[in-house]
């Protein structure tokens, strides 16, 4: 089956803002861990380490997606990466 060039361009389209709602979403995991950390305060079970290298990742991915003006890396790094700094203050405040 072949693709012409307009369907392949609708293609491409719909899954780069597939991929914005997708990237998102999956950060969105962060704030759940951050609503549970300063709920119950306590950050007993996690990592400061952990989170730390997650969010040299993350920015990681962040600054490749300005370079490559990526707007789907962006949104979804910048999203996570709020996430990830509410999960290590909540760390830095509760951890024993």
């Amino acid at each position: 089956m072949a693709y012409t060039e307009k369907t392949k361009n609708k293609l491409i389209i719909f899954f780069d803002r597939y991929m914005i709602l997708a990237g998102t979403m999956g950060q969105y995991l962060f704030y759940t861990q951050a609503y549970k950390i300063f709920t119950t305060k306590s950050a007993d079970d996690l990592s400061l380490d952990g989170f730390l290298v997650i969010i040299i990742v993350t920015l990681s991915w962040l600054i490749y997606g300005i370079i490559h003006h990526n707007i789907t890396i962006i949104v979804a790094q910048i999203v996570g990466l709020v996430g990830m700094i509410m999960v290590v203050i909540g760390i830095l405040l509760y951890a024993s």
